[in-house]
């Protein structure tokens, strides 16, 4: 890892988040009702046999993220559409009534220390989620499905995750697809006039990608840090780790993400986007101590 410079300090409002010193924890809010790893808070409501209030998903949503930052994250992450495959699209409309509350109750009862980033794809839910207060935006299309989400967040002037998706995409090999995905993603954020160092890369584990593919991808993903911005990786609880295990539902693969992570971190990841945050911090720390030699 130290054959490629560290990022410089990533400075944006009253934030400032340096690299390289230490792995940054993403907790997952899901303001779904069909989120593929079953988190999903509206989902969890009628589990219960609850009947689903914006009151009620709100409260879940901010008892959630408590929790999540009092066991370690740094970042949480809110999305209001489920990205698995063949799931239903929905509407701008429809997101932002998910998410726009749960970003305006988060923002009021966490501290400013704690970064809010809205998962979306598109401009317009962006643009009102970073009204309500979230900090960055996570696209996973890396700019490329919204032709006007670069505008928008440039004009906030906050960062944006830039995933590579390869749903779609003709691939050749993997790792290569991957860097030319994002090496476009980033020409078009610079285009735009978003800084460079508001600029974080996602390879995008189970976007359009086998098993096979995944596998190498972790098991080459130093080679991405060639783009020299700092990585974020999202495998908990992905369908190739239960697949790898023998068939093992979301809520068991804990142990299979917890590899991951640790193996993810030792190839350069910066930020791990989890679901169960308080064990893969245990799984960062121990990682951080022998990667990073801090502890």
């Amino acid at each position: 890892m130290n054959e490629v410079s560290v990022p410089m300090p990533m400075q944006w409002a009253d934030h400032c988040v340096e690299w390289g010193r230490r792995t940054y924890i993403m907790g997952i809010v899901n303001v779904t009702p069909d989120s593929f790893s079953g988190d999903g808070l509206q989902s969890a409501q009628v589990m219960n046999g609850q009947e689903t209030s914006t009151t009620d998903v709100i409260q879940l949503a901010v008892a959630q993220a408590q929790r999540f930052v009092a066991e370690g994250a740094t970042f949480i992450d809110v999305g209001g559409e489920s990205t698995r495959p063949g799931a239903p699209l929905i509407s701008a409309q429809e997101e932002s009534e998910r998410v726009v509350p749960v970003i305006q109750a988060l923002r009021a009862a966490l501290s400013s220390d704690v970064l809010i980033s809205i998962d979306t794809y598109k401009a317009v839910v962006a643009d009102r989620a970073l009204v309500a207060g979230a900090d960055l935006v996570n696209d996973i299309w890396g700019l490329q499905k919204d032709g006007d989400m670069a505008a928008v967040i440039q004009q906030h002037a906050v960062p944006v995750i830039l995933m590579a998706n390869m749903r779609d995409f003709r691939k050749r090999d993997i790792v290569s697809d991957i860097l030319r995905f994002l090496a476009h993603s980033m020409d078009d954020a610079l285009a735009a006039n978003i800084p460079w160092e508001h600029l974080i890369i996602d390879p995008g584990f189970g976007f359009g990608t086998t098993l096979e593919e995944n596998l190498t991808m972790l098991r080459r993903l130093s080679e991405l840090r060639v783009l020299g911005r700092p990585m974020l990786l999202g495998t908990s609880r992905k369908s190739s780790i239960g697949r790898v295990l023998g068939g093992l539902a979301a809520s068991e693969r804990m142990e299979g993400t917890a590899a991951t992570v640790a193996l993810g971190i030792a190839q350069g990841a910066d930020i791990v986007r989890v679901h169960d945050v308080r064990a893969m911090a245990r799984v960062v720390k121990m990682s951080d101590a022998v990667v990073r030699g801090v502890f």
